[in-house]
């Protein structure tokens, strides 16, 4: 007997080679097989007559072998041939260099065969099919057929063997749906599985290796992508209350300090939106609780969220507590550190230090500010920094868990157990399914209004032919209304890929641009590779207008405020995702001009522009992520796999349904277990 902690090699006919070719696949052990699942199935359940077989089309006949000869060609490659037979008609079979075949069959015998149909030698042909004899069991020629993910000297029919063979084994073949036991393996209670109509798990794993019908496969689905989102929404829930059940933070004392901080929204230049409102209310009633708060805060480029959080660093401010606020590189960390002073200067007199790679304040001057803007240097600042009542972390979605964890550590005192508050920031537009599985953690505030003023980017989307036109229609613009551009290569360096030689990289269409294109126009150039003191230089003088047009890579998708930038050009804009691409347009048209962002794009994938012309349409981020969502998946919308979120094998991040189900039963299954 086996159990699902054996290793694979515990399974029949599976030796050191084979297991370590399972290796390559993440197969180690028996279960892991089980979790191998099938990518797609080939449907055989039509037994087709061979006189209505056609060629190119993949299928399972059933019919004895009339004749089986072995031939030779002129350069001695052999191959076996059959002559198969029915009532209808017949066809013949061909294998190549498999000289056992004329072993293996036998003359006159009824077999079923499943595989494409060719012609050879001017005759319809089924080319090396499958092949199975009739009155047994049939895994590979008939029935609904699984096919799976490969490997190097692994294939489907050898998967599914072996997992045929576990399965007996365990006896889960044998399993119908009045099996529903409570065992190690399905540890839901009874009235659990019932309540939220969940499938045996045994049986789920029989069904999707060998349902009898798609609908078993869509039950079985179902059952383990339940499975998977469910693991999820315990692991949130667990962290949520892992975190509510810290000690108290700092008290804030919004109440004494209210008048203090609407003096301060009031001297703003500007009016806040109602969804900056709502949003900055929401955080003063967590400020306030005796937990910290978790909160994350989601909105367009330019809607407001660092205004928001400025609210929420006054009062923490006033309140007698230092703010922490961190940002993924030191131009974001430079671009808040100027709209904060600018910010505070007229009725707060915070003091402010700048933290990073090339900027390290004194220990005197940390423990003097009110709020320490930083990036990663942060982390290994050696000051203690005492009193820290709230943290900022921009672009979230850049840090780790556990790099988050390390700064909330940060801001706990040695000799005291008290934790900050945690505002979290991103411009990142989060599908609603996304929020609730990857950051359930989390109280999410979405701000889904721009400030008055702005108007929408006009989008183009623009093939090779028309580029040197655009190109020419942008240095108009420049020299007609003294406007300023951001050219996005996805690339700093040429690739010398076959297939990535097309794409437009930093440094040569830097180099290209300003030689042939743009002569009599001055660009700058800004990409990760440059040390962050030459960013800085060249990104003060496109600031500061000496510099017509900046050249860079995707490291401008956050932090850069150019008033007077209003044209975009994005290279290789296919291989952007919706969401980055909706970022680096918000880097334009803060001026209240109207801006022009024009998508360059090579690609006559009919699908790949379909999804570009969303650009066009949509100018809302969230309807932008849910599309790409969609069609590229959560991996490449978030542009990592980080923390075991994305590696799901069945579920779908962007299944709502199913999400807000596991969300729910996660909720009750805590309580029934105690989690």
């Amino acid at each position: 007997m086996i159990t699902l902690k054996d290793p694979v090699t515990k399974v029949p006919l599976i030796g050191p080679v084979q297991a370590k070719k399972l290796e390559k696949l993440k197969i180690n052990t028996v279960k892991d097989l089980l979790y191998h699942f099938p990518h797609r199935y080939d449907d055989f359940t039509q037994i087709k007559p061979l006189a209505s077989i056609r060629v190119g089309e993949k299928t399972t006949i059933k019919a004895p072998v009339t004749a089986l000869t072995q031939h030779f060609t002129r350069t001695r490659k052999s191959y076996i041939m059959a002559t198969l037979a029915d009532d209808s008609g017949s066809i013949q079979a061909v294998w190549w260099n498999q000289p056992w075949i004329k072993q293996t069959l036998r003359v006159g015998q009824n077999y079923y065969f499943s595989g494409k149909v060719a012609f050879f030698s001017r005759k319809l042909t089924l080319t090396s099919p499958d092949y199975e004899l009739e009155n047994t069991e049939t895994i590979h020629t008939s029935g609904i057929v699984p096919i799976y993910p490969e490997g190097e000297g692994i294939s489907s029919k050898w998967l599914r063997s072996r997992t045929n063979a576990v399965l007996k084994i365990l006896g889960y073949k044998e399993l119908n749906e009045t099996s529903n036991q409570e065992t190690e393996l399905d540890n839901y209670p009874l009235e659990f599985r019932k309540k939220y109509n969940l499938l045996y798990l045994p049986l789920a794993l029989s069904w999707i290796h060998f349902p009898n019908n798609f609908g078993e496969v869509s039950r079985a689905r179902e059952r383990l992508a339940f499975d998977e989102l469910f693991g999820l929404q315990l692991k949130n829930q667990h962290r949520r209350q892992s975190w509510e059940n810290r000690r108290a933070t700092y008290s804030l004392n919004l109440e004494k300090n209210k008048t203090a901080i609407q003096k301060f929204i009031t001297s703003l230049p500007f009016t806040l939106t109602n969804a900056q409102k709502n949003v900055t209310q929401r955080i003063s009633e967590d400020l306030k609780r005796n937990i910290p708060m978790n909160r994350l805060l989601q909105g367009d480029v330019g809607s407001g969220k660092t205004v928001v959080a400025a609210a929420a660093v006054y009062a923490t401010y006033l309140s007698g507590y230092k703010s922490l606020l961190m940002a993924p590189t030191e131009i974001l960390a430079r671009q808040h550190l100027r709209t904060l002073s600018e910010l505070f200067k007229v009725s707060a007199k915070l003091k402010i230090a700048l933290l990073t790679g090339s900027t390290k304040p004194t220990s005197h001057n940390l423990q003097e500010s009110n709020l320490v803007i930083g990036t990663h240097a942060l982390f290994h600042s050696p000051a203690e920094l005492k009193k820290v009542g709230l943290i900022v972390i921009d672009e979230q979605h850049r840090f780790g868990v556990k790099q988050r964890g390390k700064l909330v550590d940060k801001g706990i005192e040695t000799n005291k157990a008290l934790t900050p508050h945690i505002l979290s920031l991103t411009a990142t537009p989060i599908p609603r399914s996304i929020a609730l599985t990857v950051y359930g953690d989390q109280d999410l505030s979405v701000i889904n209004e721009m400030p008055p003023g702005r108007k929408p980017v006009i989008t183009w989307l623009v093939p090779g032919k028309k580029r040197p036109g655009a190109l020419m229609w942008v240095k108009e613009q420049i020299k007609r209304k003294n406007h300023q551009a951001f050219i996005v290569c996805p690339f700093i360096e040429e690739s010398e890929h076959e297939t990535l030689q097309t794409v437009k990289a930093a440094k040569a269409e830097f180099s290209r641009l300003q030689k042939d294109v743009f002569p009599d126009l001055i660009l700058g150039l800004v990409h990760g590779k440059l040390k962050a003191k030459e960013k800085n230089e060249v990104l003060v003088k496109f600031r500061n207008g000496e510099l017509h047009i900046l050249v860079a890579t995707p490291v401008v998708e956050v932090g850069i405020d150019i008033p007077k930038a209003n044209l975009m050009i994005i290279e290789g804009a296919e291989r952007f995702g919706l969401a980055s691409l909706h970022q680096l347009r918000g880097r334009i048209g803060r001026s209240g001009e109207q801006a022009y962002c024009l998508l360059f794009t090579s690609t006559h994938n009919p699908e790949q522009n379909q999804r570009l012309n969303a650009m066009r349409k949509y100018h809302n981020g969230l309807k932008l992520a849910e599309i790409d969502l969609e069609i590229r998946g959560p991996g490449e919308l978030f542009g990592t796999r980080q923390h075991g979120f994305w590696d799901l094998k069945i579920a779908s991040l962007s299944d709502l349904r199913l999400i807000e189900k596991t969300k729910n039963a996660a909720r009750e299954y805590g309580k029934i277990r105690n989690i």
